[in-house]
């Protein structure tokens, strides 16, 4: 059998809720447990013995991906291509545009990941219930369980329960619709590209750009899988193991927790250990090779430290990541934050964020994705935030806050924005 995947990972106006962490880097660069996030989709699909080509599809431009791609293959041994699309194609649309270069080879089905996603991956298991279907499947999608009051937020699928085949599909509908919710990863037949190509042929306004209103994107959601709901061309293979979107900034915290989870069972080498003249690990914790950690140091729950980092005597971090060439002086405390590219925390200082973390009462809650402010116009509590080139004094305070890049922080602040 011969494979192929294409990861979708959208372009530089996207990304906006990402703010200010993806205006340094393209956000499916964001190191997410010491990896770049669209690293654990590769990671994945290098794992599916028949997966002979990774195909990046996105419109950042091309040098932005260049290193990363050649570090990948060299880390993966797999072909890996960046395709650069000239405008949003929409996720149909992108896969319709490159259909050459995703059919040459002639593979028997392809897998298509949205980028933004993040997770437990069960690709071979998704191949083998596609492949074991006694009708061919079009297109069969990931599907797991959400909260009745969250389903709403994501594509809905309702499916008969003995065959798995969907009947029904709605993308964020205004009422329940279903709890099993689409995961944005996708095993698709060769033969999908006619299906585009007839919505596309029927569009002739897809390259015209007098139109403003988004008609020239073809998308997987709303124009194939909506129609070919119950014809017998869809089905679902339901997950249980963890997934989530990767929306916000926060958001980046929650994924971190989770992948270093994952370090324990599939990657331990991944992570930081105890032992003498090292410093005091608690729970899961990635330190770059390249990271100096004071001994005196206690790091953990859940906590990545990126390239060159430097973390000084005494302090304490949990819940959270710190980017590269980045120095924590002694004896600060940093908690549920994002610590940009060179930045520079001072002495006695306390970074701390609040959590947005789903509900653990309630099985299959999903992250929430809170708006940034809330209906009186006051920042929502969240993860604190500091952007790339942050400076922050000794002994000062900052608390659910987001700082764009390159601020010197003159003084301590709560809930605020600080451009």
């Amino acid at each position: 059998m011969m494979l192929k995947a294409v990861i979708l990972i959208g372009g530089p106006q996207k990304g906006t809720r990402f703010r200010p962490l993806s205006l340094d880097v393209p956000k499916p660069l964001f190191p997410v447990a010491g990896l770049p996030m669209v690293q654990h989709h590769i990671e994945a699909c290098a794992a599916v013995p028949d997966i002979r080509e990774v195909l990046l599809l996105g419109y950042f431009p091309a040098q932005q991906l260049h290193q990363f791609v050649t570090d990948m293959i060299a880390a993966y041994k797999i072909r890996i291509r960046y395709l650069q699309e000239y405008q949003a194609l929409g996720t149909a649309g992108g896969i319709y545009h490159f259909r050459d270069q995703i059919s040459s080879g002639n593979p028997d089905a392809f897998f298509v990941l949205n980028g933004d996603v993040c997770g437990d991956f069960p690709l071979q298991e998704m191949l083998d219930f596609h492949t074991s279907l006694t009708s061919p499947s079009l297109i069969t999608i990931m599907g797991t369980e959400a909260t009745r009051h969250q389903s709403t937020m994501y594509g809905c699928i309702v499916e008969d329960k003995e065959t798995h085949q969907i009947l029904h599909y709605v993308e964020k509908p205004s009422t329940f619709v279903s709890n099993l919710i689409n995961c944005g990863v996708y095993i698709c037949s060769p033969d999908i590209f006619k299906r585009v190509g007839e919505i596309f042929n029927s569009r002739p306004d897809f390259y015209s750009l007098e139109d403003e209103e988004g008609t020239e994107s073809i998308w997987l959601e709303q124009d194939i899988l909506m129609p070919i709901a119950g014809t017998g061309q869809a089905y679902v293979y339901n997950t249980d193991r963890w997934w989530s979107q990767i929306k916000t900034a926060g958001s980046a915290i929650y994924a971190n927790r989770h992948y270093l989870q994952l370090y324990r069972t599939t990657k331990t080498d991944r992570l930081a250990t105890n032992g003498s003249d090292k410093p005091t690990i608690i729970g899961d914790v990635y330190i770059h090779p390249s990271a100096t950690v004071d001994p005196s140091a206690m790091l953990g729950p859940n906590v990545s430290v990126g390239k060159n980092a430097v973390i000084g005597a005494g302090v304490r971090i949990r819940e959270s990541i710190i980017l590269g060439n980045t120095t924590i002086q002694e004896h600060s405390c940093v908690l549920y934050t994002v610590v940009g590219w060179n930045s520079t925390v001072g002495a006695w200082t306390r970074l701390e964020g609040t959590p947005c973390d789903p509900n653990p009462n309630k099985p299959f809650a999903k992250m929430d994705n809170v708006p940034l402010f809330n209906n009186d116009g006051k920042l929502n509590p969240s993860i604190t935030i500091l952007g790339c080139n942050v400076t922050v004094p000794a002994e000062v305070i900052v608390l659910n806050s987001i700082v764009l890049p390159y601020k010197d922080l003159p003084h301590s602040y709560k809930n605020e924005i600080i451009l």
